[in-house]
């Protein structure tokens, strides 16, 4: 069944969606290919948030899991959200401290956007261990 295009949505292939994403579509990671972008269809201001961002303490080697919201002001391209998930567990397995990991996160999507750093913010809050609630904003 064909779905009529808009001006607010897209007819996507089974063709084009391989050719234009290499995550979406794909179940898995074996087709990460880094955070991919599309053109932004008019947005001013985007918000992403998952509660599934997992990294290991560099020192105890224990799990910290985090709640993770990024926010961007978009100017030609707008962040796909699969590739993101993708990029956020990524980091499971590495050690890193909740600081370090905001800064990690914000300049990477700064870069995948081709915005300046101080266009995204990362705030990040990790869940409590030991008692301790840490945010760190970047």
């Amino acid at each position: 069944m064909a779905v009529a295009s808009s001006a607010y949505s897209t007819l996507v292939s089974d063709a084009s969606r391989t050719e234009q994403f290499v995550a979406l579509g794909h179940a898995g990671s074996d087709h990460y290919a880094g955070l991919e972008t599309f053109e932004n269809p008019g947005v001013t201001r985007v918000e992403m948030t998952s509660d599934e961002l997992t990294s290991m303490c560099p020192v105890t080697g224990q799990p910290d899991l985090y709640v993770v919201t990024i926010e961007y002001a978009p100017r030609t391209r707008c962040l796909e959200s699969k590739s993101l998930k993708l990029y956020l567990s990524r980091f499971r397995n590495e050690g890193v401290f909740c600081e370090a990991l905001a800064v990690k996160i914000r300049d990477d999507v700064a870069e995948a956007l081709e915005l300046a750093s101080d266009m995204v913010t990362v705030r990040l809050t990790q869940k409590p261990r030991g008692g301790i609630r840490i945010v760190a904003t970047a």
